[in-house]
């Protein structure tokens, strides 16, 4: 298999002002830019550069979206993982590709993205059947990680955040959880959403108890309703003004 079918090509730019964090999240994540722009200053008093971050929370409330941002932010090329061709029925195969993957953001010193990082880092300590196998894919990943080049950066997410295996867990020096957006912190995502479009069309009804992503998909459905009503409105007259004439 070759590295094409292991990545996901995603062009999509997302700058880090674009999202909503908690501000501690927001401060660790301006951290880890810092320490990286100051990389070499750094280095020349043996301080560890932080490079392994793992995002968990529920689904919808950024972590892709702060992956991308931040390799924006660090002019990086992001390396997306397409986990459905990643995970093989056999567990060496499967140690093979990521290891394929590794390797190529290590030369690139590049960011690699690991979604639903569950899939291959659960605890081997569990009762599934093939609990064996899945300790020799994690004690894989986890050489991988130690030897990971502090220069490139590994970004790991999860949704469930209690089955991975804690030997994985204490690799990554910073670990950053998201939560479900409360009301306030909608409404000023909605507020920003709607700020771009005219006035007579800000007003509309908004979702709460709801994620980023979903509030996203709502507003982006429902601007469109309106615009296209609109625009059959406007059509519909112009053809009644040709019929008048």
């Amino acid at each position: 298999m070759n590295l094409q079918e292991l990545t996901i090509n995603d062009i999509e730019k997302i700058q880090l002002d674009d999202l909503f964090f908690s501000e501690h999240n927001k401060t660790a994540l301006l951290q880890i830019i810092k320490e990286h722009k100051y990389f070499k200053e750094l280095q020349e008093f043996n301080l560890p550069i932080d490079n392994k971050i793992l995002l968990h929370g529920p689904s919808g409330c950024g972590k892709t979206a702060t992956a991308k941002a931040m390799a924006a932010a660090l002019k990086k090329n992001i390396i997306i993982i397409n986990l459905s061709t990643l995970i093989n029925a056999r567990i060496g195969e499967t140690s093979k590709n990521v290891k394929l993957l590794f390797d190529k953001a290590a030369r690139e010193n590049a960011v690699l993205f690991l979604d639903e990082f569950d899939q291959i880092a659960r605890s081997r300590e569990s009762d599934d059947k093939d609990v064996a196998e899945m300790r020799r894919l994690v004690n894989s990943i986890i050489q991988l990680i130690d030897y990971f080049p502090t220069n490139s950066i590994l970004i790991c997410a999860t949704n469930f955040y209690d089955i991975i295996d804690s030997a994985l867990l204490r690799r990554f020096q910073v670990q950053l959880k998201f939560e479900m957006p409360d009301r306030n912190e909608l409404d000023r995502y909605y507020d920003k959403f709607l700020s771009v479009f005219p006035s007579h069309l800000q007003q509309i009804p908004r979702q709460y108890a709801i994620s980023y992503a979903q509030a996203r998909d709502y507003s982006n459905t429902t601007m469109k309703k309106y615009i296209l009503a609109e625009l059959e409105l406007k059509n519909s007259k112009q053809r009644d003004n040709i019929s008048a004439d």
